[in-house]
């Protein structure tokens, strides 16, 4: 099989099942395609450059086939249905979402998914700063939720914390019956989709709540 980044980048993605972020070395990547550890480096300068590589392979894949609304007043579950599909893509490898924070999307997809997404919103009304400041929003909401949540699986624990027992020891409800609430219901949860879901609507309604200079205009009928 001939190496390229991308090949490198799925390898890594595909290993993180067995080693996680932590154990993830250019010597792991390069052990499993039976090559020499400096033969990478023709195609990922270092460690970083394969996150960069990796998360780029992930924003494919959350990005893949991206389109508009026939509406711009469809607006609020377009830009959901975006969030849910990130959150989809980065809970589908083990620290994808510590692999995707931080990184730095190089290729195509990121500038074409920022600039389908911000035409989205200034055509709906918002100025520039507005929609970029929205579309910021809610890309570092789901890359931060979807830490969280996979930071709940607890592989670096001999005990799991997240446990309601564990954390009812530790937010003593009798002294803290909201946060213990709070932590065993909702942020620690077992219902992780609807805690990401509530979040994501109360950032979209805060932006849907921002002025906007104009409305936005009916779908041509083609009259």
């Amino acid at each position: 099989m001939a190496i390229n980044p991308e090949v490198v980048a799925r390898t890594g993605l595909d290993l993180l099942a067995e080693v996680g972020l932590d154990g993830l070395t250019m010597r792991v990547v390069a052990d499993r395609l039976g090559v020499r550890a400096p033969t990478l480096y023709w195609h990922v300068k270092n460690k970083q450059h394969l996150l960069d590589a990796m998360a780029a392979v992930m924003f494919t894949e959350a990005t893949a086939g991206l389109t508009p609304p026939g509406d711009v007043r469809d607006w609020p579950e377009w830009v959901a249905t975006r969030a849910r599909t990130m959150r989809t893509i980065l809970l589908r490898y083990r620290d994808g979402a510590r692999v995707f924070a931080g990184t730095n999307l190089t290729g195509p997809e990121m500038p074409r998914a920022m600039e389908t997404t911000l035409r989205l919103l200034v055509d709906a009304g918002f100025d520039l700063p507005t929609a970029a400041r929205g579309f910021a929003a809610v890309l570092h909401y789901t890359v931060g939720y979807t830490i969280e949540e996979q930071a709940r699986q607890a592989t670096a624990y001999d005990e799991n914390p997240y446990t309601p027992t564990a954390l009812e020891k530790a937010f003593e409800p009798n002294r803290y019956p909201l946060a213990t609430k709070a932590a065993v219901e909702v942020f620690f949860g077992p219902d992780p989709d609807t805690d990401f879901n509530g979040g994501l609507a109360i950032i979209i309604a805060g932006l849907h709540s921002m002025p906007k200079a104009r409305a936005p205009e009916p779908p041509n009928s083609g009259s």
